[in-house]
This record gives structure tokens, sequence and C-alpha cells, in this order.
């Protein structure tokens, strides 16, 4: 099976002095472009907002062509693209009682296809309001082992549709060079070719526990940097001074990265025990269905998960592992060695069934829950003749076979090879 794998290469541009003001005019446009087409679209609440790119086009795109002096084609409808996807995201806020205004374009920030952009190796040619401008690419003086070697560099990945962004501090362009390839991954056609690794998110302690006994991460510690920044920008914002108003968006952008950067090192982690353990699927809670696990910090929280699980699957793709998600009801108060579900099975963070007496970290238990919901549903829908399927999924001490001609309901089988003690917790950044 052939996997389409994209990676995203940030390499500074070298633009000529006398074309930086192309680039800026060409932005202005765009943006333009972009701000027309949300007014446009936008029509909330008296009616149903416009999310097709399509019927934007046949509506406003030649006016948009005359409103810009005939800004290139392609760049007007890349700019009617961005605007109708992202009120197209709106419209799903919306629909699930969130809050959400009218997109506004206000940012250095143009899209680029192959018709707007000649992509090279070592430079690129930018389709602007004055004709073509070429940038060389400002690369490191030996790029083995940085993105721009493995990817911007690699003739085994091609360009594909990018974006170009303005540092205004430091006065410097910026490609994020999307690069993309086609890889052959091994991908399991049978149950019994699969074995899923479950991840169990958490608001505090660790912000992912697997069901190896990996604890990743350290939830109190990013929920109290978040609590700290929201305590600076209330000061800030009493204060309404510009210098303030600039600081506030500094350090918003500030920990919006370190955020970012810390999930990343937790989502590699989890892909890295995927791999170690030779799994095909990861597995985690379906976002949607935890609200109600969810007090403090609600909209950060929901935005740490979601961003968590989208940058695994990213990872994951490349090695050919599947993301998915499972229904989440009673994960954290069933046995995963009995079946036994029980509120009362879980105090805190310690586990403790009232029937067979299995005593376990409380997220590691629940974990393998996640794992084990995501196997069953993968072999229920490719049972052998003779009515058995069988999936794996990884533990501790070795995986554990499923077959569902032992399970007539989601309820654990009663018999688990694995070490009932709990799994030392090597969290990083605690």
């Amino acid at each position: 099976m052939a996997w389409e794998v994209t990676r995203t290469v940030h390499v500074r541009l070298d633009v000529p002095d006398d074309r930086k003001s192309d680039l800026h005019a060409t932005n202005d446009r765009f943006q333009y472009c972009a701000n027309r087409t949300a007014d446009w679209a936008w029509r909330y609440p008296e009616e149903d907002c416009v999310t097709s790119k399509s019927e934007a086009e046949n509506a406003i795109y030649d006016d948009l062509r005359e409103e810009t002096d005939r800004l290139h084609a392609n760049l007007v409808q890349k700019a009617i693209k961005r605007a109708t996807n992202d009120i197209d995201s709106c419209v799903d806020r919306l629909a699930d009682d969130e809050d959400t205004s009218k997109p506004e374009y206000d940012t250095f920030s143009i899209v680029y296809d192959k018709r707007a952009a000649t992509y090279h190796r070592d430079k690129v040619s930018l389709a602007t309001v004055n004709g073509r401008v070429e940038c060389e690419y400002d690369l490191p003086a030996d790029p083995e082992g940085t993105p721009h070697g493995e990817y911007l560099l690699n003739d085994n990945y091609e360009f594909s549709t990018s974006t170009v962004h303005y540092d205004s501090d430091a006065d410097e362009f910026y490609l994020h060079a999307a690069m993309e390839r086609e890889i052959d991954a091994s991908s399991p056609e049978k149950a019994e070719d699969s074995r899923v690794l479950g991840v169990d998110c958490n608001v505090d302690d660790h912000i992912a526990v697997t069901s190896t006994g990996k604890f990743i991460g350290n939830a109190d510690h990013l929920n109290h940097q978040r609590r700290e920044f929201e305590k600076r920008r209330a000061s800030l914002q009493q204060t309404g001074t510009r210098s303030a108003h600039l600081t506030y968006q500094r350090i918003g952008d500030r920990f919006g990265h370190w955020s970012r950067d810390y999930l990343h090192q937790c989502s590699k982690q989890i892909v890295k025990e995927g791999v170690r353990h030779g799994c095909t699927h990861i597995a985690f809670e379906d976002l949607t269905q935890i609200r109600g696990r969810i007090s403090d910090g609600k909209k950060f929280q929901q935005w740490a998960f979601r961003e968590l699980q989208e940058q695994v699957a990213y990872k994951a793709e490349e090695h050919g592992i599947v993301v998915e998600t499972v229904e989440p009801s009673y994960t954290s108060q069933q046995c995963s060695k009995c079946g036994c579900t029980l509120k009362q099975n879980r105090e805190g963070q310690r586990f403790a069934c009232l029937d067979c007496s299995y005593s376990v970290n409380a997220d590691y238990n629940a974990a393998k829950n996640v794992a084990r919901k995501l196997a069953l549903k993968l072999q229920r829908g490719q049972k052998s003749p003779a009515g058995g399927a069988f999936c794996q999924y990884a533990l501790e001490s070795g995986i554990m076979t499923v077959n569902t001609t032992d399970v007539a309901s989601d309820t654990p089988v009663s018999a688990e090879r694995e070490s009932t003690d709990k799994p030392t917790a090597s969290a990083m950044g605690s």
C-alpha cells in the first residue's frame, strides 16, 4: 500500500532588495482577495455561510481579478480557497456551539502552487504583481541531518503547494516548503496482522500513557505554563498601552511556539513507542466524546489533545502506522484484566479491581482498554470463515492476542500475559 507523506521545511529566502516591495504588494492583494471572499461568504446568523470554493469563484473571481489589477489568477484562486476553507472550519465550530467569528486576514502569508511558483532544490521563482522574482535558498553549510537535507534536497521528495511568510522583526522572507513523497508501507490486510498501541490522554499528571506502560510528558507543567501566560496576559490587558499590546502579542506567540514544541516532543515519543513494538495502529479516545472530563482550561485542553493527536498522525504515517479513535466510555472504570466495570474500581491515579484484585496505575489500565477497543473494532470487520479473528495489542511485557470467538462484547478476556506491577513513570519534562 502506498502512503502520501508530507513534510514542511522552513527555509530563508534571499530576496533581492529591489524586489521586496513586489512581494509586499503581492501579499496585500492576496490578503485583500481572502478578506473580500470572507466578507462575501460569511452569512451567519441570517443564513448559511458559503463554504464551496467553486461557488465563490463563480460569484467573485472576475471581480477580484479586476480589483487587484490582474493579480496572478492562481493566487486569486488560492486566496478564495483559503477563505472558504476557514469559513468551513468556523461552521463546524458553530455546529459544536463554540464561539467563532468571520475570518480576517492581516498577516503576510501567500499560498503558491506550481502554477504560481517554479521550485528548484536551490531556489524558487515566485509570481508577483511585477513579474517573477527569483529567490535563492539560504541553506546550512552542512545540511546532513537537517530538515533541509532530509526533505528539501532529497530527490525522493517533490515540492507541493507551499507558503511564503515574512518576519517583520528580522526583515526576512521565508518559504514554508511542503515536500511530498509516496512510500511503501506494509498495511495489515487481515486482523491477525494488526497490532495496536493504546494511548490515554490526561489533563493532569502525565500528558499521555501508552498500553506498553510508557509515561509521556507532564500535563501539570503544561498547565502551569498556560496559567502563568494567562496571568501575564491579563496584566498587560489592564495596562492598555501600545507597548503592553505589543508585548501581549509577543508572549502569546512565544507560548504558542513553546507549547507546540512540547507536544511535538511528546508525539515523537508516542510514535517511537509504536515503532519499537511493531504496531500497525495507534488508538486514542475520540476527542468529541471526552469533553465531560475537561473542566479547568477546557478549550486549552481540547486544543492540546487535538494538537497531540494531529502531530502523532503526521509522524506515524511515515512509518505506515494508522492513527484511529475509539469511543471512550468506561475506559477508566473497566478492569483491563477481567472486564469488571465499576466506578469504585478507580480512585485517583490508582486502579484496583474489586472483582479480581488487579491493581495498577489507572491511566495505564485505561490505555490498555483503549488499545483493546480498537483491536476488537478491527477484527470484527475481518472475521475468518470459522468465525474467529485475532488481533494483538502491545503491552508492557509483550503482547495480548484478542480472539473474537472468546469475546461476545467489549469485555476483556480473563487471562492476560503481563505483570500487574505499576510501570515505572519516566516522564519527560517532570
